[in-house]
């Protein structure tokens, strides 16, 4: 029998303010353990929260970019559990009334998985487990998250991939957090259940807790659907729990049972307000979007007219996309830009994270005025190729390393000189050539390149030493 996999995700991504949901305390990554929190964090008796009203904006913009409803009037509830990292035994979340809802992210494939809701709520703090003994610490208590809770749309591994992928660019596109799974700032519970191909009820779920890798969340899932298959073909059932990923023995095992909403006690919280969010803000906070990633793509394949791969690769990295934009500000050829971005500048990148960054040497404007030049005849690409290598390298603009006499071009005895020196010069090559070696050409043509210092046309070159050839 076969079978399919079904999956739903609970993200989530930690909200980039300055300040913590209920406190005016520092959200800052890293510190001391326990300098990062107040009376408020830690729930101490006779303290009072109150939110913070840059954090209902911010899963406001979530909820606008993920196609979601903005609820007028939403609130806040206590979600109730004993857990160290919990110092008030309760949770401040959403429940019943979220902020969020009815949204969906479109995949390649044209599937759109749907977004359930979108809650506010406050992080937890950080079991720190060292020789034996467990230690708390509270500097991450309290800092804001939303919670982005997929329906159970997902139907593979990639699907699940991509789902993630593009919600964390959706994320970083509106400047509502960082996403750094490695630091924490954007998690994933995976909800995994297996069914006979074909069959509409869904099985027994488990739910793989905190994952912090779109890596680690492909191998985790894979192996949990070979498992939970494994058991079904054996007569065995599958037990409804929450499990934990090993990434060392790429294998998942159980923690505790899997709780449902009952479990939690969920009761409004008496010490907040109710969030009252008129239609004329919403509006506001959507015309304030920037283009999102998915609108990005598709003008640049139909206005800029890039292969749609070049697109995803620009679009992929927001610090790109905006690079690259202000590199074809007023230039002829944007997919020149975007061959040098994607060739030349991204083997100069080493990493993720550093496309991330794209801090990088060469500023925008410096790469615009190279092209601008390749526009206009006065560079030719060898050159530009050439001078871009050195503007990663030294971070010099192209006037600087770029002369009068190199954008002058070659006189056409100097041209014809050149071709004939290259062809004497190469006889292997020229003999290669003419026992049908058709690349052994270019070897010859880059010597006339090498020697113009670029400034031949390399197309010439090849016809001309051609030519030579023949008539020699």
């Amino acid at each position: 029998m076969k079978y399919e996999l079904v999956a739903g995700f609970e993200t989530h991504v930690e909200l980039s303010t300055n300040t913590k949901i209920f406190c005016s305390c520092t959200t800052q990554f890293g510190g001391e353990p326990n300098t990062h929190c107040c009376p408020i964090c830690i729930g101490l008796p006779g303290t009072l929260p109150k939110l913070n009203k840059r954090v209902v904006e911010y899963a406001i913009r979530a909820g606008l970019a993920t196609n979601c409803e903005i609820a007028e009037i939403s609130k806040m509830d206590r979600k109730n559990y004993c857990y160290p990292d919990l110092p008030k035994a309760y949770q401040i979340s959403q429940y019943d009334m979220p902020l969020c809802n009815h949204g969906y992210i479109e995949l390649s494939n044209g599937r759109k998985i749907r977004i359930l809701r979108i809650h506010i709520e406050e992080d937890a703090g950080k079991l720190v487990h060292s020789r034996g003994s467990t230690m708390v610490d509270y500097n991450r208590g309290g800092v804001p998250l939303i919670e982005i809770v997929s329906e159970p749309d997902i139907r593979s591994v990639d699907e699940a991939r991509e789902y993630v992928e593009k919600l964390q660019l959706i994320m970083r596109y509106i400047g509502v957090s960082d996403c750094k799974m490695q630091e924490g700032s954007m998690r994933c519970d995976v909800n995994i259940s297996v069914r006979p191909v074909g069959s509409e009820k869904l099985g027994t779920r488990t739910e793989i807790k905190n994952m912090n890798s779109i890596n680690f969340i492909a191998k985790a899932m894979e192996y949990e659907f070979n498992r939970q298959v494994d058991l079904i073909e054996s007569g065995e059932k599958v037990i409804q729990e929450t499990l934990r990923y090993d990434d060392v023995t790429n294998t998942t095992s159980g923690m505790r049972g899997k709780e449902d909403a009952n479990d939690y006690r969920y009761f409004r919280d008496p010490d907040l307000v109710t969030i009252n969010v008129p239609r004329e803000r919403v509006e506001e906070i959507k015309a304030s979007l920037p283009e999102l990633p998915s609108q990005k793509l598709d003008r640049y394949v139909e206005e800029l007219g890039l292969p749609e791969k070049d697109a995803a690769l620009l679009v992929k990295y927001r610090k790109v996309a905006e690079y690259f934009e202000k590199a074809i500000e007023g230039t002829k050829t944007p997919k020149t830009a975007a061959n040098f971005i994607i060739g030349q500048i991204f083997r100069a990148v080493e990493n993720e994270s550093e496309k991330e960054n794209f801090d990088i040497k060469v500023k925008a404007e410096s790469l615009n005025e190279l092209i601008k030049l390749i526009d206009s005849g006065k560079v030719k690409m060898n050159l530009a190729k050439s001078t871009l290598d050195k503007m990663l390298e030294t971070g010099k603009n192209v006037s600087e390393l770029i002369s009068e006499s190199d954008m002058a071009g070659l006189d056409e005895n100097t041209f014809n000189d050149l071709c004939r020196q290259a062809v004497e010069v190469n006889p292997k090559a020229v003999a290669d050539y003419k026992n049908g070696k058709e690349k052994a050409i270019k070897s010859i043509v880059g010597f006339v390149m090498k020697n113009s210092r670029g400034k031949a046309d390399a197309v010439a070159a090849e016809e001309k030493i051609k030519e030579i050839i023949l008539n020699s």
